[in-house]
């Protein structure tokens, strides 16, 4: 399974994470990686590396249609009006002719959730984006999100990897009919240094970040590692060679802690208790 079917659109299931990859190497990254294989890149207007993103995917030699570009609208710009503004804005930005997926970046309470949603909707209706979502959305909130948006949403992207337990996001998303992506499948680093990952590695042959991108994998959960060198790039792509048992994933699992959280900034939900 090297996609996930949503809401109308194939999404790779690993695509390339660009969240601070400077902009002088972002295009050739970009470029690059696409020419080795991969088909889906992930950026945001948060990055401001859009620009680069987009040349990368002109210049890489593939096909536009066969490349899922997803990028997002920051939390401040999702009011009613200003979204679709910051859409286009993104589009422009981006120098192509439409977004795959666009997602409200993190939830905002200072904005009605409704009109937030209507907004989205109207970016996918006018052509700008083939799919919408949300991202950092708790299981309550996706429910709200779902219920009040007058098109599907493809995708809650959040957190996760072998350290943070997001049970309760991944249970809704299942129930509602929504792919969830996972940001940070790496840990940013942290599962090169651990022992339980490193002997699953070990006992498959292959290194601890591609033992982490499987583990999402295998979930049906989108993985988006970054890497700012091609070749770790590859790597993280490989992962479709081999497949964890389910005592693998269960000692995967049981590495989820309370303090596994990496990306809490002040403008966070209240997230979910871990399952």
């Amino acid at each position: 399974m090297n996609t996930v079917s949503t809401a109308g659109v194939e999404i790779p299931i690993v695509g390339l994470g660009v969240w601070q990859i400077a902009k002088e190497v972002c295009a050739e990254l970009v470029a690059r990686s696409l020419h080795i294989g991969y088909r889906h890149v992930d950026t945001a207007a948060m990055y401001r590396n859009e620009a680069e993103v987009g040349e990368g995917v002109r210049h890489s030699g593939v096909p536009r249609q066969e490349i899922f570009v997803t990028t997002k609208v920051w939390k401040d710009d999702i009011a009613e009006g200003r979204l679709e503004k910051a859409a286009e804005e993104g589009l422009e930005r981006l120098g192509l002719d439409h977004i795959d997926l666009l997602l409200i970046h993190w939830p905002n309470p200072a904005f009605p959730l409704e009109e937030t949603l209507r907004a989205l909707a109207a970016v996918k209706r006018r052509g700008i984006a083939r799919a919408i979502g949300v991202s950092n959305f708790t299981a309550e909130l996706l429910e709200a999100a779902v219920a009040k948006c007058p098109e599907p949403l493809a995708v809650n992207q959040v957190e996760y990897h072998p350290f943070l337990s997001q049970a309760p996001v991944l249970a809704a998303c299942r129930r509602l009919g929504v792919a969830m992506t996972g940001y940070s499948p790496l840990a940013q680093g942290k599962v090169l240094h651990d022992e339980t990952i490193a002997e699953v590695a070990d006992a498959h042959q292959v290194s601890a970040p591609q033992v982490a991108v499987r583990w999402l994998v295998q979930q049906g959960v989108i993985a988006i590692p970054r890497s700012s060198h091609v070749q770790r790039a590859a790597t993280n792509l490989d992962v479709f060679g081999f497949e964890l048992t389910q005592d693998d994933m269960a000692r995967l699992s049981a590495l989820a802690r309370p303090d596994g959280r990496l990306i809490n900034p002040p403008w966070a939900p209240q997230w979910d208790a871990a399952a």
